[in-house]
This record gives C-alpha cells, structure tokens and sequence, in this order.
C-alpha cells in the first residue's frame, strides 16, 4: 500500500518535470533536487461503508531533471522511506510497517524512476515509470501540474492511483479498498 503511495509520489515527480516544460522550459531546464522540507507525500485509502486510512511519508529523497530541447527526456527519480510512515495511530504505523504492509525492516526503500514524460496541457504532464515495492517492480503514471517556479525553485502537485494488491500489501481487502490515492506536494531547489 505505502509502496504504491511512494510510487505515486515518484511519478507526481516525473509529471511535474513535463509540466513547467510545458509552461516555460527554458526558463525551467535544468537539475532540482527535492526538498523534503517543503514537499509533502500524503495517501489515503477507502474503507467500506466509510472513512478510510490517511497518511503520510516524513521521509524521502529525489531529483527531477528537466531538459528543455526534448521534454521526453526529463527525468524524476523519487524513494521513500516507508519507516517513516505517519497515520496519527502508532498501532496503525507500527501495522503498516510490518511484514504484513510493507515489510520495512527488509525493504527500507520505495523507489519510482521515470520512463517517459508526455505534455498534457500548458501546465500538467503525464508521467509513467517504474515502482518498485517490496522486491515487485511495476509501471504507474501520474499526473503532475505545475505550481510555481520562484528563484531556482519550482512546485509541483502530483496525484496518482496504485493498486497496493501488485505489490502483496493487499491485507485487510475487500474491507480496505486495493486502490491507493496519492496527493503530493513536490518542491525542488535548483543545483
């Protein structure tokens, strides 16, 4: 589950990169490195008859690389740290990074790297890449818009769904819905 949500947020990076190329990529063009500071990784998950699951990652690191002559080369890798997960319930966190969720003593990283990057309108793109979750690598898209680009920085809002099932964190389904939302916040400092 918290891979998926790791995979999104990977690929809210690669769409984002698209996106100010969209927008203005000359002034764009050029290597950020994600600052965890400001960026966020929130998820959440459906449970039947209502509520859910929300959280959030406190821990991750990422580059986004966007290249101005060839929008299709520009690249976001993004791993997450899935200890660092955060519901607001230390039995729920605890649950979640057990063996049963994502197996975070055995699998300390979630990793997204992107494979393309696609122009959807003037400020959002379509980034597709591979997630890897707990040894299973898959490919997931997401969907970047551009929010800013303010002295060597630039933000990005990137959302996706993944199906946490690919990735055998599939506990506590059909009562928990398999499908992961991603929302994320994605800030990156040129340099």
């Amino acid at each position: 589950m918290y891979a998926r949500i790791l995979g999104f947020a990977a690929i809210a990076a690669c769409l984002a990169v698209p996106v100010f190329a969209a927008v203005a990529l000359g002034d764009a063009a050029g290597s950020y490195t994600i600052s965890p500071a400001s960026s966020s990784i929130r998820f959440s998950i459906g449970k039947a008859g209502g509520g859910g699951l929300d959280g959030a990652f406190g821990r991750f690191k990422g580059s986004i690389r966007i290249d101005n002559s060839n929008v299709g080369r520009s690249r976001v890798n993004l791993t997450i740290f899935p200890e660092s997960v955060g519901t607001g319930q230390s039995r729920v966190d605890a649950f979640l990074r057990s063996d049963a969720v994502f197996d975070s003593a055995n699998n300390p990283e979630i990793r997204f790297r992107s494979t393309s990057v696609k122009r959807t309108g003037d400020t959002t793109a379509l980034v597709t890449g591979r997630l890897t979750a707990r040894g299973k690598t898959f490919p997931e898209k997401f969907t970047a818009e551009l929010g800013g680009l303010k002295a060597g920085t630039i933000r990005f809002h990137v959302t996706g769904k993944v199906m946490r099932s690919r990735y055998g964190m599939d506990v506590g389904t059909p009562i928990y819905s398999n499908v992961v939302n991603f929302d994320m916040t994605l800030t990156g400092k040129r340099g």
